[in-house]
Formats: structure tokens, C-alpha cells, sequence
């Protein structure tokens, strides 16, 4: 699918430098098949690492790549666009939180192919959980080949975009409060007198293979949460003062004020 395609970085930061390197080690794409411009050419120079072309400016990768993927802040998108508005031949992929497509249309002179992602930063372990959305004149073969893009990276979901502003809250910023659950677990077994270093491995395996029987068994997690808890046990008596101080409304709330700021953001 990306045979022969130049995927175009906008920007070197964390998740660009994630997704390129997931296309790397999984053999999707060359490394010389990948360009990358920013302004912080210390950032730029870290892509050149791995066999990446660093390139001049945001209009040269226009002009040169198949994929031009948006790996910028959300506050400078604007600039950013501004100086693109001829170069209407790539598939323009966007990575930031309240972004919408039209709003990345209104750019451009002329119609211009744009795709819509939500990742997240997991993807820098390929473990990433990326969601996708398209709209026309986007073809079908654009949204494979993104796909084939994200695959690379972790799990893929498209989605209409209307669901994005919750995406962000649901999988975007979620590993947030997943990093502050372990930080307090681990907390909690140190003072119980479990060292520090061992506090956090236990806790993190504890979440990660939880995850991954919700994943591979598809079991709701109610009923798995069920089969933990046996009458009047240990693990009964955490949920029930988990209840008593809202743990699962304290997520909800912090959720929905999540995606009300992707709305705010929303151009």
C-alpha cells in the first residue's frame, strides 16, 4: 500500500517521531521515504537519525510527499496552513485535538484530500490507540493507506468525526489518568512498606494485563470485575470504598470536562 509513497513530516515532536518510527521497524515504509521539517532543527535532526530526509520548510514537503502528516500544535496549525493553500496535490493527515476537517479545508484555494486522526502516545511503544476519520473528496484508498499508517503504531478505529472531541477524552488523553491510577496504586504499596521501584511494576503489569483480557477475551468488564471479587473478600471491600468516594463518577466527570475543552478548541 505504501510502496513507493513519501510520507511528509510537519513537525518532529513525540507523536511524529513515534509514527515515523513505527513505519520503520514494522517495514510499512524506507526511512528514506520519509521527510520531516521544523523549526527546531535539534528535533529535526533526531528524525535524520533514523535514515529520514530533513527538508527546508512545511512547503517543500508539500510539494514532495504522497502524505503530509500535521504533527504540529493545535495553536499553530493557522501559520501553518496559511503558507499551504496552493499545494493541494498531497492527503493531508491532522494528529491534533480540536481541529476539525473544514476548518483545515478553509486553507486551501482549491479541494484538498484530509483525513482526521486521533492518537495517542502509547504509540511510541507501537501499543497506540489511533482513531480515524474521513470525509470527501478523500478516497477509500486515502483512508487504507492512513490506516496502513496507524496500524503500524497500535490498534486503529475509524469513526465518524463527530465522535472525535470524545475520542480525545476516551483514548487521547485517557493514558493521563491511567499513569495517575498507577502512581496512586503504586503509592498505596509503599506504604505498606513494598518498595518504590516494585510498586510500580506490580501495579503496571496489574493494569496492563487487565487491559488485555478486556482485549482478547471480550468479556464485558463488569463481569470480569465480578469474577475478582469473591463474597465478603479483599477485593469487595476496595470496590465498595472505590463506590463510596466516586471513583467511577470522578472518570466520568473528568471525561466529560475533557471533551468540553476539545469542543472550546473546536475551529
Amino acid at each position: 500500500m505504501l510502496n513507493g509513497k513519501k510520507i511528509g513530516f510537519i513537525g518532529a515532536g513525540n507523536m511524529g517521531s513515534a509514527i515515523a518510527g513505527g513505519l520503520i521497524s514494522s517495514g510499512v515504509l524506507k526511512a528514506s521515504d520519509i521527510l520531516v521539517t521544523d523549526i527546531d532543527t535539534k528535533k529535526a535532526d533526531e528524525f535524520a537519525k533514523i535514515g529520514a530526509q530533513v527538508i527546508n520548510s512545511a512547503t517543500e514537503i508539500a510539494n514532495e510527499a504522497d502524505v503530509v502528516i500535521l504533527a504540529v500544535k493545535p495553536q499553530v496549525y493557522g501559520a501553518v496552513l496559511s503558507n499551504l493553500s496552493e499545494y493541494t496535490k498531497p492527503l493531508y493527515v491532522s494528529i491534533a485535538a480540536g481541529i476539525n476537517i473544514d476548518y483545515i479545508k478553509g486553507f486551501f484555494n482549491s479541494p484538498v484530500r484530509v483525513i482526521r486522526v486521533m492518537p495517542n502516545t502509547p504509540a511510541l511503544i507501537n501499543e497506540g490507540m489511533t482513531v480515524i476519520s474521513t470525509v470527501q473528496p478523500a478516497t477509500d484508498d486515502d483512508l487504507a493507506t492512513v490506516c496502513e499508517i496507524f496500524k503500524s503504531v497500535g490498534l486503529i478505529e475509524v469513526m465518524q468525526e463527530s465522535y472525535m472531541n470524545a475520542v480525545v477524552a476516551v483514548s487521547a488523553s485517557s493514558p493521563a489518568y491511567v499513569y495517575m491510577m498507577i502512581e496512586a496504586m503504586a503509592d498505596a504499596a509503599v506504604l505498606d512498606g513494598i518498595p518504590r521501584e516494585t510498586a510500580y511494576r506490580l501495579a503496571s503489569q496489574a493494569v496492563l494485563g487487565s487491559a488485555k483480557m478486556v482485549l482478547e477475551t471480550g468479556a464485558h468488564p463488569g463481569d470480569l470485575k465480578d469474577k475478582v471479587c469473591s463474597p465478603n473478600g479483599t477485593t469487595i471491600r476496595a470496590v465498595a470504598s472505590l463506590e463510596k468516594d466516586g471513583f467511577r463518577s470522578s472518570i466520568i466527570h473528568a471525561m466529560r470536562e475533557c471533551t468540553k475543552r476539545a469542543n472550546e478548541l473546536t475551529k
